[in-house]
């Protein structure tokens, strides 16, 4: 009887502790926050993507909602993009100090998305959807090429401690980056495993002989590319699914509150510039360089000054720009005011402005100052931006050339005025009227006309021509004919 009692009591106890559970577990909903991953991988991007995970933990903490453990889902739809720009987002979805990170591929995640797809701690894929081909690319004047060995290392070892973490295939996920790496699909004592073709022949001949079957997953050449079945049979993909509800439905969150992250306006006119920057450059430093040679300030300085402020500010706010850039652009625009409003010409304290506003804007195409030799693409981005700035500066001379020697001297046909119209080149003053002779009249040579000089009449002394012939001085003449105020005169004869 006691027995009993005591088995009444201990289940009462368990229902207790499981009513308490489900009543905690209600109170304590998962939220579920999907952040799309779209467009080009870019700097902006990465500052969308910081900015959204810390609001979201910022906001947790302010409520005291320490026990909920948020979900993040990030919609994947991306070609790719700069490697840093996606090292940088990695970082972000690595670091977050609780919760669950899941990469939903929508639509694609190519090159960059797919390290960034890696990073989360699950993967879907809708169907029909394709991941994977992150070879590094470069820029060289013999057109795009596959990066050198130094970056394919990086990302390698990246790839491999992301699949590590996440529990993906290592080989293949090495087998996205290198171009050369062969890899099989090998059945050994019933077990499936990838394994790289070195591997593979390093296999003593008694490992070789359990092989049950051998299959070429990526050839030589070829670079790892999955569609959304491949994924899955990889291990990478949990399941082909056909929309992210039915995700959230596989994992037990359909009931949970869904929030999706949208861009600020200020990220979405960031990343609206970030195609355009160099343009805008070119246009600002033409602008000012124009400003420079013209006298005093207008339209000019006005444009170069906005142009120059966009790119400065659209770099700030991804976080590449500091306090560092803008000191550096102020000191630049301060030699300049200088050169305009105080020294003549264009000297010292132009080209030293000039400089430093050229340094400015490198720095604030990159996060760091000095290549990091681990990081072999900090080297390659410092160069393109050099190369792109330096461009810039060279097109912006010959443009604000241009535009000094042919724009400008036309706006006055464009402007209103008040502006002189007529010309000088057909005014005259009519000799008749303001010498007060005519034809017919007579005189004599002041001087000699050869056959120009001077004559006198009434009393006057005029210039006067002949037809051809010589009068010698003192000799009676008449004039002939007045002719576009020239006095054409010839002897007289008695």
């Amino acid at each position: 009887m006691k027995q009993k009692k005591y088995l009444i009591f201990i289940l009462i106890g368990f229902w207790f502790l499981f009513l308490g559970n489900t009543l905690y577990a209600s109170q304590t909903k998962q939220k579920v926050y999907i952040i799309p991953v779209s467009g080009t991988v870019e700097p902006g991007m990465a500052a969308y993507v910081k900015r959204a995970i810390e609001d979201i933990m910022a906001d947790l903490k302010e409520k005291n909602k320490d026990e909920i453990k948020p979900v993040f889902v990030f919609k994947m739809d991306t070609f790719g993009g700069r490697v840093d720009a996606a090292l940088d987002i990695v970082d972000t979805i690595s670091n977050i100090p609780k919760g669950k990170t899941i990469a939903f591929v929508e639509k694609r995640a190519i090159s960059a998305g797919a390290l960034i797809a890696l990073s989360s701690n699950l993967l879907f894929m809708k169907e029909n959807t394709i991941i994977g081909d992150c070879a590094p690319i470069i820029n060289t004047q013999e057109g795009q090429k596959m990066a050198g060995e130094k970056i394919q290392t990086v990302l390698r070892a990246r790839f491999r401690a992301l699949a590590k973490k996440n529990n993906y295939p290592v080989v293949l996920a090495e087998s996205m980056v290198t171009i050369d790496m062969e890899v099989y699909q090998v059945v050994m004592d019933g077990e499936k495993s990838f394994m790289k073709k070195k591997a593979y022949d390093d296999l003593t001949e008694d490992e070789k002989k359990k092989v049950r079957g051998k299959k070429t997953i990526v050839a030589k050449g070829e670079l790892l590319t999955m569609d959304d079945a491949e994924a899955f049979d990889f291990g990478f993909s949990q399941k082909s699914v056909k929309d992210i509800k039915e995700v959230l439905s596989i994992l037990g969150y359909e009931s949970t509150d869904i929030i999706t992250i949208e861009e600020s306006w200020s990220e979405s006119i960031v990343r609206f510039l970030q195609p355009f920057l160099p343009i805008l450059m070119l246009i600002g430093i033409g602008a000012i360089y124009t400003e420079i040679k013209a006298p005093g300030f207008g339209i000019p300085g006005i444009v170069g000054i906005i142009c120059l402020g966009l790119v400065f500010f659209s770099q700030y706010l991804v976080g590449l720009a500091d306090y560092t850039e803008l000191l550096l652009l102020l000191i630049g625009a301060l030699l300049l005011g200088v050169e305009v409003f105080v020294l003549p010409g264009f000297g010292v304290a132009g080209i030293t402005g000039l400089l430093i506003i050229a340094a400015g804007l490198v720095l604030s195409f990159q996060g760091f100052v000095v290549p990091d030799p681990s990081l072999p693409w900090e080297g390659a981005l410092l160069m393109k931006n050099l190369a792109q700035v330096l461009g810039s500066f060279m097109f912006a001379f010959l443009i604000s050339l241009f535009v000094i020697r042919f724009v400008l001297p036309q706006l006055s046909k464009v402007m209103k005025g008040p502006y002189l119209e007529a010309t000088l080149s057909h005014s005259h003053v009519d000799a008749t009227t303001a010498l007060a002779v005519k034809p017919g009249d007579t005189g004599i040579a002041h001087t000699f006309l050869r056959p120009s000089g001077k004559i006198m009449i009434n009393n006057k002394k005029i210039d006067a021509i002949t037809r051809g012939e010589f009068i010698d001085r003192g000799t009676p003449v008449m004039i002939d004919k007045i002719e576009q105020n020239h006095v054409i005169v010839k002897p007289k004869i008695s």
